[in-house]
Parts: C-alpha cells; structure tokens; sequence
C-alpha cells in the first residue's frame, strides 16, 4: 500500500506548490489560512487553487472566499470569490468516497495566464465571508470545514 500511494504521489509533475491549514473545529472568520511561498521565475505561467477539504456538516450550497495575496514589494490584491460546492439537491459536490469532500477550486490562470511578476516571498492569505440569508454579521465559525490548501501548478502548456 505504502509503495502505491507513493507512486501515485511521484505522479503529480504539475505541482510547484502543495499546503494545508488544518481548521480545527470552526473556521474563525478572523484566522486567515496563510501560505508563503518564495520564486525566482518571472517568466513562467502557473496556474493557482485553493484546495478547501470539508465534511457533511458543512450547510451552505456555496462558498465566500475572500484572498490576500501580497507580493514581495509591498503589492497587494485582494479578491472576493465564490464557489459552488454542492448541487441543487444539497449533494456535496468534490472528490471522495467518505463524508469528507475535497473541492479543487481555480484561484488564477483559468481565464489568461498567472505569472508572479516579482521575484522573492509571496503571502497568500484566505479567509472565508460567508453570511446567513437575511443577516448582515457575517458567520464567526463556519463549520464543516476541515483543511484549507494551497496549490501552484505548472501551466499545461
């Protein structure tokens, strides 16, 4: 067994970039899951996901993400998303046989290609935004949610 999922992890030449943020309980609206990561290349496109792992406890058909990537020179974007992650039926959409669900959802290099434009240390940070129907507070803990990930691919070319 131990040979088989290492191959099958050996098998992944697309990947730059692969890390979780374990949410223990609730994800607290204020606790961001943060990722850094550091480049030289500024020529090559990638393509960026943020991977969200969660159980059937998880309530709402869709998902608020709000990300923060700041770049090396004190640049900043910030972009609020949003993600189907069940259908019309309340099936939770993503991959995996148990109750817990793992959603791959395109952050950048969908639409035209991701280049990171500076050389040095990106910090990327995403926090969720969800809300109630009918409530202006936000949800201070959503549950469901176990990982949060953050992954950078090669550009299929």
């Amino acid at each position: 067994m131990f040979f088989i999922l290492l191959l099958l992890l050996s098998c992944d030449t697309d990947r730059v970039f692969d890390d979780y943020r374990s949410i223990h309980g609730a994800w607290d609206k204020d606790d961001p899951a943060t990722f850094n990561y550091t480049t030289s290349d500024t020529l090559r496109p990638y393509n960026l996901f943020i991977n969200i792992r969660n159980t059937n406890t998880y309530k709402f058909s869709n998902l608020f993400l709000i990300v923060e990537m700041q770049y090396p020179h004190g640049k900043t974007i910030k972009d609020t998303l949003e993600y189907q992650m069940a259908k019309p039926n309340g099936e939770l959409l993503g991959q995996g046989f148990t109750d817990i669900k793992e959603n791959k959802l395109w952050y950048k290099g969908h639409d035209k290609p991701f280049v990171f434009s500076e050389k040095g240390n990106y910090e990327i940070k995403i926090r969720h935004a969800m809300r109630n129907n009918g409530q202006v507070n936000g949800v201070d803990k959503l549950e469901g949610i176990t990982d949060v990930g953050f992954r950078i691919e090669n550009k299929n070319k």
